[in-house]
């Protein structure tokens, strides 16, 4: 899953896909923007731990590891440790922007997809998209060292 395709989409459903409409944009195309957008985050993070611990080819095999380690974040155990305040204050600010964005955003996308009574206009979600982009382009220009410790602080418990 490419990140930068599901901030594609969420641009799209927040500007182009409900500007050729009259009137509002419809909740469920914000909805679903803002579902794509923590979605974009998640799979960057994925992608982070994935290419810094195995390897960024994805052939032959490493390709096993590869998907161990992808499939290996979930997203309570990343939302508690990208809420850590204090243990974020160890990485590059990219990386602690990036951990406060997909905190919020994931509460967001749980309001977007769960709560009847949310609703999200187009100027806040086309900021959210905007956000997105600039922290997962952040996250991927990190230093590798930096984007091997934080891969490793997300994936796994301290003990």
């Amino acid at each position: 899953m490419n990140p930068r395709d599901l901030v594609k989409i969420a641009h799209f459903l927040a500007t182009v896909g409900v500007a050729s409409r009259l009137g509002r944009p419809r909740q469920a195309d914000l909805r679903r923007a803002v579902s794509a957008l923590y979605y974009a985050l998640f799979h960057a993070l994925a992608h982070c731990g994935a290419d810094t611990l195995a390897g960024a080819g994805r052939r032959g095999h490493n390709h096993l590891r590869w998907q161990q380690i992808y499939r290996s974040l979930e997203h309570r155990q990343a939302r508690n440790r990208l809420n850590n305040r204090t243990e974020l204050q160890k990485f590059p600010l990219a990386m602690q922007r990036f951990a406060r964005l997909f905190v919020d955003l994931q509460a967001l996308r749980h309001a977007a997809d769960y709560s009847p009574a949310a609703t999200f206009d187009r100027p806040a979600v086309t900021q959210l998209v905007a956000e997105a982009e600039q922290h997962i382009i952040g996250l991927e220009n990190a230093a590798s060292v930096d984007r091997r410790d934080f891969a490793i602080y997300v994936l796994f418990r301290d003990r």
